[in-house]
């Protein structure tokens, strides 16, 4: 990376680190979760540092011109690549169990109440009404002992 600073290495190697921690843990799901904010803040960061960095000038830099535009195109080829992993990072975070829907609409409270049974109406065929199975109207009988 001859033309980018080295936040843009720490910052790349350090999500790669996790990603490595989020694969070895294959039961933890925070694992995932960081390893995917790290991917989308990495995304922001990078966009960053190509807008800053990037020479504006058509001069051949110091280094050479060949390692600039082989430098330039994998950093582009990874940022180009990053919404896609972070897609399948996405999907191995629902694989393990993780529920963070994405909803990009306003806030709105539902109550789905159709799975719920209601207390206020019991089932007849569930829970007799009478569990001793006697008669309202009649007298209990003598007790032998």
């Amino acid at each position: 990376m001859a033309w980018l600073p080295p936040s843009f290495a720490w910052g790349n190697f350090s999500v790669l680190a996790v990603g490595v921690w989020a694969i070895a843990q294959r039961d933890s799901i925070d694992a995932v979760l960081m390893f995917l904010m790290g991917m989308i803040v990495t995304v922001l960061t990078d966009i960053i540092h190509f807008g800053i960095y990037y020479p504006r000038n058509s001069l051949t830099p110091d280094w050479g011109w060949d390692v600039f535009r082989f430098s330039a195109g994998m950093a582009i080829l990874s940022l180009l690549l990053k919404p896609v992993s972070c897609f399948f990072v996405y999907q191995m975070y629902r694989e393990r169990g993780g529920d963070y829907n994405v909803n990009f609409g306003f806030p709105s409270v539902s109550r789905n109440r159709d799975t719920y049974q209601s207390i206020d109406q019991q089932d007849e065929s569930s829970s007799p009404a009478n569990p001793f199975n006697q008669a309202q109207d009649s007298k209990p009988g003598a007790r032998t002992y």
